[in-house]
């Protein structure tokens, strides 16, 4: 039973490591479409946005079948508890990047307002720490998992930045209204990503150190909950 045990966790990892890669991509593709503003490229991350969602539920099964079929405990029974965890936040920052995409034919003719606004700044550092947070649940590195809590903390800070650039350019120009409106949800997106690329570090940090981060002051806000916004 202990080698059967071994085999479904290894298999359930790679799976998570899978869904982790296909994610990153979607992430990364949304924002190549947002800031070359390509429809195409915007329209085929909508469309994938099905495998991921297939994705999370064989993950979600795998999980239910060990537990069905095995006693798993200590470490054993904390990769699963994180997998699952990490696995809806997988999912949830797959239609995060379905909501990017879908704001891209609404900007496509203001990339360089985009640039102006630091968005591209933005999208840089939340996609890099989503690229760690996938690294760091590979190889177990809870030192990585609380720099990407840091991380998040400075996303925070330049999401409001972002916020107050874009409603001091709506005051002065009630012609970017329209604009600068779904670029504030765009942002609120963006920075979401990175609320669960944190969750995810948590959820490693959990597996590796045995300590419950969330709710705790050195925990990002709880995204958990939230929905995507298009």
């Amino acid at each position: 039973m202990y080698q059967y045990l071994q085999e479904e966790l290894e298999q359930l990892k790679s799976k998570i490591i899978r869904m982790g890669s296909l994610v990153e991509t979607q992430i990364g593709d949304s924002f190549r479409a947002l800031f070359n503003g390509d429809i195409e490229l915007s329209e085929a991350v909508i469309q994938k946005d099905d495998e991921i969602d297939k994705f999370e539920i064989r993950i979600d099964k795998h999980c239910q079948r060990i537990f069905a079929l095995t006693q798993p405990v200590a470490y054993d029974l904390r990769l699963i508890m994180a997998s699952l965890m990490i696995n809806t936040d997988l999912e949830r920052m797959g239609d995060l990047a379905v909501s990017v995409s879908l704001k891209t034919k609404y900007l496509q003719d203001y990339v360089d307002l985009l640039h102006e606004m630091k968005i591209d700044e933005l999208a840089g550092k939340v996609h890099a720490i989503i690229r760690m947070s996938i690294d760091c649940f590979v190889n177990g590195d809870s030192d990585l998992a609380k720099e990407i809590i840091r991380v998040d903390r400075e996303i925070d800070r330049l999401e409001s930045e972002v916020f107050n650039m874009l409603t001091d350019r709506m005051k002065e120009d009630n012609e970017m209204i329209v604009p600068c409106s779904h670029i504030l949800t765009l942002t609120r997106n963006i920075e979401r990503l990175a609320d669960h690329a944190a969750n995810i570090a948590e959820d490693v940090i959990f597996l590796i150190d045995a300590k419950i981060m969330k709710h705790t002051k050195d925990s990002p806000k709880d995204s958990h909950k939230g929905e995507s916004q298009s």
